[in-house]
């Protein structure tokens, strides 16, 4: 795909899907297209880019809801194997790896074609221009198909404002910007642009929205442009509306991070962060999960704080009482789960990540998230599989958390 084309698709988008569809919809998206290539949209005539952007829009298909269940896939697949999965491919199912430089390594290319990843996330290193992107996520994708595994997650970081991989993808606002409007229709605008840029660049899960609702302003989150609103029930419609947008479009919605870090005054990825609040003061956190279930979010992020009202040893990301009682049992959550990056607050707390990915995955954890070098990550993996050979791990827990990887990517 040309950049001038990317540019008139993300126009399209809010022209013609009805996600906002006025004014501001336009607009917004728009802009995204002049972020995308400047003056491609000035190139043509108003009434020529309205003819294109309505024709492109009236054209794309619209993608169902990705409700996740743990019954078998009824989306037939060619990549997705009815056979009894290996060790090798229970454990790798549960990875998401960052990749080195611009191109995938022979040795990266090999571990997805043995079933040892079951997903790679980009991050600015890998990123150069739209083609290029678009190669290299073809090219990962294949490794996968070729080793007859089950499809590759791609995953970025594209939340807008401070937190964007893709520099000239939407969105082209941050969450504190959407949150100023108070508009669900400009969020789920802005939800869909990103999501018809992520799609054609073929990236298929966007790590975004963020649903934690801030404390106060010593939120590290708030501090960095991060979050919608103070409100609960604003941070809950404006999320759940970007989360919308991103699934009409194809792309996998993440809330995070769950129970909510809004309490927390440091980085979580940098500092051990206990939160200390009561349960009925994370309550209001809860809100943008609750409905967020209700419209079958396939994937939650859990966070790298400690819940001492919930659990006073364990963080969020390796805590069976928050990841299966609080989360699964009490609210209800049936589709796929996901650690923050472990590498960071492994290093805080003077841990190897290796030693945090199982944890995690003795919880009941289903995705494991590693931003540490393709070394580390071979380690981990291996561990992974000693740990299982020796019965360290539960091999039903591991299993259901395959079979839930398993359908939410049948159903990309």
């Amino acid at each position: 795909m040309t950049m001038r084309r990317l540019a008139i698709v993300l126009v399209a988008v809010a022209i013609g899907s009805g996600l906002g569809g006025g004014v501001v919809a336009a607009q917004t998206a728009r802009a995204a297209a002049e972020r995308v290539a400047p003056g491609a949209v000035a190139q043509a005539s108003a009434e020529q880019a309205a003819a294109s952007a309505i024709a492109s829009a009236l054209s794309r298909p619209r993608v169902a809801s990705m409700s996740i269940s743990t019954s078998t896939p009824t989306v037939a697949s060619t990549s997705i194997s009815t056979a009894t999965p290996t060790v090798t491919q229970l454990i790798g199912q549960k990875l998401v790896v960052a990749m080195e430089g611009l191109a995938p390594s022979a040795d990266l290319l090999g571990r997805i074609r043995r079933g040892e990843v079951g997903g790679v996330i980009l991050f600015g290193p890998n990123v150069t221009t739209a083609t290029a992107l678009i190669a290299l996520t073809a090219k990962l994708r294949a490794a996968a198909a070729a080793g007859g595994q089950p499809r590759l997650l791609i995953a970025v970081d594209q939340e807008g404002g401070t937190v964007k991989r893709i520099p000239w993808a939407p969105p082209t606002l941050s969450a504190a910007q959407m949150g100023a409007t108070g508009l669900a229709s400009v969020a789920r605008t802005q939800g869909a642009a990103a999501g018809a840029a992520l799609h054609d660049l073929g990236i298929d899960v966007d790590l975004a929205p963020v649903a934690d609702v801030p404390a106060s302003t010593s939120s590290f989150m708030y501090r960095a442009g991060r979050t919608f609103s103070f409100s609960a029930t604003r941070t809950t419609s404006l999320a759940n509306a970007f989360a919308a947008g991103l699934e009409s479009l194809g792309v996998v919605p993440t809330m995070k991070h769950f129970p909510g870090i809004g309490f927390a005054t440091r980085n979580t990825d940098a500092y051990v962060v206990t939160i200390n609040a009561s349960r009925a003061a994370l309550a209001p956190g809860l809100l943008p999960y609750r409905t967020a279930i209700a419209n079958h979010i396939p994937l939650i992020m859990l966070s790298n704080a400690t819940y001492p009202a919930y659990d006073a040893i364990n963080a969020a990301g390796w805590s069976h009482r928050i990841a299966v009682t609080l989360l699964r049992g009490t609210l209800g959550f049936t589709g796929v789960t996901i650690t923050d990056s472990l590498d960071g607050t492994a290093s805080a707390r003077g841990l190897s990540t290796r030693s945090l990915a199982g944890r995690a995955a003795r919880a009941g954890t289903d995705m494991i998230l590693l931003s540490g070098s393709e070394a580390s990550t071979r380690s981990v993996f291996a561990t992974l599989v000693k740990d299982e050979q020796t019965g360290v791990f539960s091999l039903t827990t591991l299993q259901s958390s395959y079979n839930r990887i398993v359908a939410m990517k049948a159903r990309l």
